[in-house]
């Protein structure tokens, strides 16, 4: 008797090594078919393009991954439940196994494509891929969920070491595959104008380059991280993040990396630590990305500043260090934390923007675009989130960059137009002379612009608007 195929359908896993889905799949015997779908269904929020560029050249090296088994990976775009379906029917599928995913949106769908398929005679096994603990298996004395980070973290760290890394496949047989699309009919990646080719040059896409990166780091930028890593004028810090939204590298991997001792592994220990508490967030507050989780901040005056907005985005607010984070994200598709973290804050409380929108900004913009950490740390620095960050706290922009960046060499990189001013400059041009303006040949108003709002005078107008939740 023939033995029925199995099915991996591959999501934000994409990477042979480490993925307990894939693992089981191959250790059942069955012939395998690897899926992944290019998901278009009303109910998901909709990936941005800087997303879908990296996942262009995740698919490619993932199939070249499974390849060497003799696994083609197909592609399907559409609606999951439909093409899951479909797939199950066209190939008599025994065992449907995934890696599970957290944002409400998905695990919906997930639940409703479980169903179907435990219906219709097909087992379905899942597991966690991409988290060191469940968001639910962390919880307060109380059994509940946990709002401040350090109770959190410390909570995690004493369940223990993560499970061992998994490792690889061994031979796998390979049923005859199903319909594959092209990659290249779904034009994830730009022609013309080719608006990636500065991504492309900053990023290796793929489990190879995950790999790397994680040499590198901890044979590098590691051994300073804990000083090093709020400088966005060198590189010192891991930039995994994206490799570890597409599932390219698994945190487990990641922390049988970090040597057990030292302030800088655990410094960076926290940081993935943050990353686990997004989701546990997210687990038990789904409307993250949309609903303050403070529900006082619902009465918060935001302004309504379409032309505010649309400065941010291009980074034309007049002040470097949040021009200069706003454009390497436009052009890379990355942006360094610290430098975040001050963009995020000028948004919020320099122009009283909700943060909805410059959530949703990183999210159509970020290469690694992330349903949980980008959603709380959002709301952390409007201080409307869990753990939050005290509303009077508002990052001075110029400090900051004095602070961060303090030879300019940032600033420079990004905002060529004002690279010839001097450092005591290069972080507010409109305090220099005329006469060292026209030396640097600078323009202000014109070859670059005025600050669009005062820091004191909105400073000032963000106190008062927050002191008004309070009556």
């Amino acid at each position: 008797m023939a033995v029925r195929p199995a099915l991996v359908w591959f999501r934000n896993d994409l990477r042979v090594e480490d993925n307990p889905a894939l693992h089981a799949a191959a250790a059942s015997r069955a012939p395998l078919i690897a899926l992944y779908i290019l998901e278009e269904a009303r109910e998901l929020r909709a990936r941005g393009a800087a997303w879908n560029w990296w996942l262009a050249g995740s698919l490619r090296n993932l199939s070249a991954n499974l390849a060497k088994y003799g696994v083609p990976l197909t592609l399907r775009r559409g609606d999951p439940r439909k093409i899951v379906a479909e797939i199950m029917q066209e190939s008599d599928i025994s065992t449907a196994f995934w890696n599970r995913r957290y944002a409400a949106d998905e695990t919906n769908v997930d639940v409703e494509i479980e169903q179907h398929l435990l219906a219709q005679d097909c087992a379905v096994e899942t597991f966690n891929a991409s988290l060191l603990n469940e968001p639910w298996e962390i919880k307060s004395k109380a059994g509940g969920p946990i709002r401040v980070f350090t109770p959190y973290f410390r909570a995690s760290e004493e369940r223990g070491k993560p499970r061992k890394i998994i490792g690889g496949i061994e031979t796998v047989r390979a049923a005859n595959p199903p319909r594959s699309e092209a990659l290249e009919g779904w034009k994830l990646e730009p022609s013309r104008p080719d608006w990636a080719a500065d991504m492309d040059a900053s990023w290796t896409r793929g489990e190879h380059g995950a790999k790397q990166r994680l040499h590198d780091f901890v044979g590098g930028a590691l051994r300073e991280y804990a000083d090093a890593r709020d400088r966005p004028d060198i590189d010192g810090t891991s930039r995994l993040s994206p490799y570890l939204a597409h599932g390219e590298i698994s945190p487990h991997q990641i922390t049988a990396a970090l040597p057990s001792r030292g302030s800088n592994a655990d410094k960076y220990r926290a940081e993935l630590g943050w990353r686990e508490f997004s989701y546990h967030l997210l687990h038990h507050y789904p409307a993250l990305a949309r609903e303050n989780f403070q529900h006082r901040f619902n009465a918060f005056p935001w302004r309504d500043d379409t032309i505010g907005l649309k400065r941010w985005q291009r980074g034309l607010t007049g002040y470097p260090i949040v021009d200069a984070g706003m454009r390497q994200l436009w052009r890379t598709g990355w942006m360094h934390n610290r430098v975040r973290m001050i963009c995020a804050s000028f948004l919020i409380k320099h122009l009283l923007i909700d943060w909805r929108l410059g959530e949703q900004w990183f999210w159509d913009t970020l290469v690694d675009a992330d349903p949980a950490n980008n959603a709380a740390s959002w709301q952390w620095v409007a201080g409307s989130g869990a753990d939050a960050a005290p509303y009077f706290r508002i990052f001075n922009p110029v400090l900051q960059s004095e602070k961060f960046d303090p030879e300019g060499a940032y600033v420079r990189n990004w905002i060529p137009e004002i690279a010839l001013l001097p450092n005591q400059f290069i972080h507010k041009p409109w305090e220099a002379a005329p006469l060292e303006l026209a030396a640097a040949k600078v323009v202000l108003g014109k070859t670059y612009p005025d600050p669009i709002v005062d820091h004191r005078e909105a400073r000032e107008r963000a106190l008062h608007a927050f002191q008004s939740l309070k009556g």
